[in-house]
């Protein structure tokens, strides 16, 4: 059906940058919105910040000023630019998508198997 293939994550030292990406693939008619979660281990999986079809953004607090997501619509792809990382940002992060396989589909909730993101010295 539909998949969402991540990459980007790694290992990264305090205060350097990391740039993920997430593409969709399969039934898709539309994508209402495109996002990304993390989930630190312990913790509840959180948002990041998400954007909608027609470019609109949302971030968690915690990122404001140190991220930006970006999206191309012709790719259905899905971007994250993290900087000024922090030991605290370290988490498996997930991409999701809110989309309809058809024009007449309910939306429908998809996401992507996760990629790590270690920020340690």
């Amino acid at each position: 059906q539909v998949q969402l293939v991540e990459s980007g994550g790694g290992l990264v030292q305090p205060g350097g940058s990391l740039r993920l990406s997430c593409a969709a693939s399969g039934k898709i008619s539309s994508i209402y919105l495109l996002g990304w979660y993390r989930q630190a281990p312990g913790k509840q999986r959180e948002l990041v910040a998400d954007v909608t079809e027609s470019g609109g953004t949302n971030y968690a607090d915690s990122m404001k000023g140190r991220c930006t997501i970006s999206r191309d619509n012709a790719k259905n792809t899905v971007y994250l630019q993290m900087n000024s990382l922090k030991p605290e940002d370290t988490a498996v992060y997930y991409c999701n998508a809110k989309l309809r396989a058809t024009i007449l589909s309910m939306v429908d909730d998809f996401w992507g198997q996760g990629t790590q993101v270690t920020v340690s010295s």
